[in-house]
């Protein structure tokens, strides 16, 4: 009877073994079943798989990190895009400089004659016309010098209608050789006196065609006193003596007033300073170290130290006498002012050309961000644009040339493209998230 207990006993102590191991057995299988799954699932979140997310067009096609934008949230943001092309990359030597005028552009009015200023038709600032008349005197002296030409050009008419006369009738022989050769001396002295008299107007400064106008008030001055009127208004035409500019452009500086006695030793003797500032100079100073590698032609871009204005221009002089103060010697660059924003007086920074080379594959500087360390360019796609990092050989201040990382004919955005940097960082961290 003992036995069969213990027979008994052994056998259910060796079922309860042996489901428990295979208890056992199927257990270690479920863990390594979810181990799996765990990995599996691990590994599609690493790459950014999540449930009910099969890939994506960017990872079928396999683009590398990139931002979703349509053409209108492109055009909206205002980010521009251009090929990558050829360039120029430019050494340039930064000197300071200050905006000057230029000394062949500027003319200084001078009153010719002593009289009194009895018109002034122009203001500090205003513009001026080539030719223009901008103020008036009261001379004396012009009414002299008119009034000598008057009287020539009246006795040279007489003179010559004599003399054809003569000629006639010498040639009929009706009248002697004597008095026709008289006659002709005569006319010839009065032309003298004419063209003399004419070119002392001409040396007081008087327009010529204000001098052709002369004959007819002199036949003006004739009628006058035959028909025994008044001969004041023609007294003080001749007294007026009109001021024409030379050159177009602007007052900058006006010397006298209404009234004001010029001409005389001690008196003024400008009006006004009118200059054109639609070219101006900017005075460089050169260090002599840096003498020898600014040449005349070089060019150079000119920037505003109080604002974000840039002009190009060129060296039209560079002085051969070093300053014995300073150790110094100056140069001069001619730059373009059409819209008068560079002023005389303002101080500038010039950056002068002096060594350029050409490369095959460049962007603009506004095209590279740095990213996590790394200069960065903005590929145009079909989606968007597409984040790609490139290598920078050499950049000036405008444009990269780059190593690799784009092709020629590739579009990358230029300008805005800080707003592709922050909407990447915005995808990254919500992608975190």
């Amino acid at each position: 009877m003992t036995g069969r207990i213990l027979l008994f006993g052994g056998i259910a102590l060796a079922v309860t073994a042996l489901g428990l191991t295979s208890f056992m057995s199927f257990a270690h299988v479920g863990d390594a079943h979810r181990q799996v799954n765990a990995t599996a699932a691990d590994k599609d979140h690493a790459s950014g798989k999540h449930d009910g997310d099969h890939g994506g067009e960017e990872d079928q096609a396999g683009e590398s990190e990139g931002v979703r934008l349509s053409k209108d949230q492109i055009d909206a943001a205002g980010i521009a895009v251009a090929p990558v092309s050829k360039g120029r990359i430019v050494q340039r030597l930064v000197m300071p400089g200050v905006i000057a005028m230029d000394q062949d552009r500027i003319a200084r009015i001078p009153a010719n004659v002593v009289g009194i200023v009895s018109d002034l038709r122009k203001k500090l600032g205003d513009t001026v016309e080539k030719g223009e008349v901008i103020a008036a005197l009261e001379s004396r002296e012009v009414a002299e010098a008119r009034s000598e030409y008057i009287s020539a050009l009246v006795s040279f008419a007489l003179q010559k209608t004599l003399y054809e006369r003569d000629r006639a009738l010498w040639q009929k022989q009706i009248t002697p050789e004597q008095q026709y050769l008289r006659t002709r001396s005569a006319y010839s002295e009065a032309r003298v006196r004419t063209d003399l008299a004419r070119q002392k107007l001409l040396a007081l400064g008087i327009d010529a065609r204000d001098i052709d106008a002369l004959s007819k008030q002199a036949a003006s001055a004739v009628e006058a006193k035959e028909g025994g009127a008044s001969v004041d208004a023609v007294g003080k035409a001749l007294r007026r003596y009109e001021i024409r500019s030379p050159i177009a452009g602007r007052v900058v500086e006006r010397r006298v007033d209404l009234g004001a006695p010029v001409g005389r030793e001690g008196q003024e003797s400008e009006l006004y300073v009118i200059a054109d500032l639609s070219k101006v100079w900017v005075d460089i100073t050169l260090p002599a170290a840096d003498l020898d590698r600014v040449r005349e032609g070089n060019t150079l871009l000119i920037r505003a130290a109080s604002s974000k204005e840039t002009a190009p221009g060129r060296v039209i002089f560079v002085s051969p006498v070093i300053a014995a103060d300073t150790r110094a010697a100056r140069a001069i660059a001619l730059v373009d002012n059409p819209n008068l924003i560079w002023r005389p007086g303002t101080f500038v920074t010039a950056e002068i050309a002096i060594d350029e080379n050409a490369v095959e594959t460049s962007v603009p500087i506004a095209a590279i961000q740095r990213i996590e360390g790394e200069h960065t360019v903005f590929v145009r796609t079909p989606n968007g644009f597409e984040k790609r990092k490139v290598a920078i050989a050499r950049q000036d201040g405008e444009t990269a040339e780059i190593a690799s990382g784009v092709s020629p004919g590739e579009n990358v955005a230029v300008s805005n493209t800080f707003i592709l940097k922050a909407e990447l960082g915005k995808g990254s961290a919500e992608h975190a998230h």
